[in-house]
């Protein structure tokens, strides 16, 4: 019960876990369609795909089989699971791809994650859920001071790292780049 009150209190504390609204001030420009399935040839220096291990709390910026950076990140409130709808607190699992990105969202820079797929449509449509939607990689929120980051599972969803560190990740890849998140 205490833990219950505690977590009650810290999204209260956070603006509803800064998730309320995930969208971004300006529209997301449309995406050029990017299939999931085929890699996408990174150029010289950038990541070729990031992998993101939830257990652990880390993503990877990988080209090849190698890492060419680490992160510690922040999931959703309810780490555990594959996301199944709208508001369960949970990162989705599975491969996505990077497919835009915006300077101007409620958190210091913020990547999108081709997050639902159609198979996570369908399963949310045979529950008679909505699959819910917007999963970013972002920094901290931008009514913080972004040198300090929130410590401990706190996103509606997404995966959130330290402002520097979404400045690193936003120049190392492009829109198309692949995105496995395991558990």
């Amino acid at each position: 019960m205490p833990a219950l009150l505690l977590t009650a209190a810290l999204c209260a504390g956070f603006d509803h876990a800064y998730g309320m609204s995930y969208l971004p001030v300006l529209a997301p420009p449309t995406p050029a369609p990017v299939d999931a399935r085929t890699p996408q040839k990174a150029a010289a220096g950038m990541a070729d795909r990031v992998v993101i291990k939830k257990a652990e709390r880390r993503l990877y910026l990988m080209q090849g089989d190698r890492p060419m950076r680490t992160y510690d990140i922040a999931l959703g409130y309810q780490p555990i699971g594959h996301k199944a709808r709208e508001g369960d607190g949970r990162t989705p699992e599975g491969r996505y791809t990077l497919d835009w990105r915006s300077a101007k969202s409620r958190f210091h820079k913020a990547l999108h994650v081709s997050y639902p797929s159609a198979q996570d449509e369908r399963r949310a449509a045979h529950r008679g859920e909505n699959a819910g939607g917007m999963i970013l990689i972002h920094g901290q929120p931008s009514s913080r001071d972004g040198a300090t980051r929130i410590e401990g599972d706190w996103t509606l969803g997404c995966i959130a790292v330290s402002d520097a560190e979404i400045d690193e990740i936003w120049k190392l890849t492009r829109d198309g780049t692949p995105i496995e998140i395991l558990p």
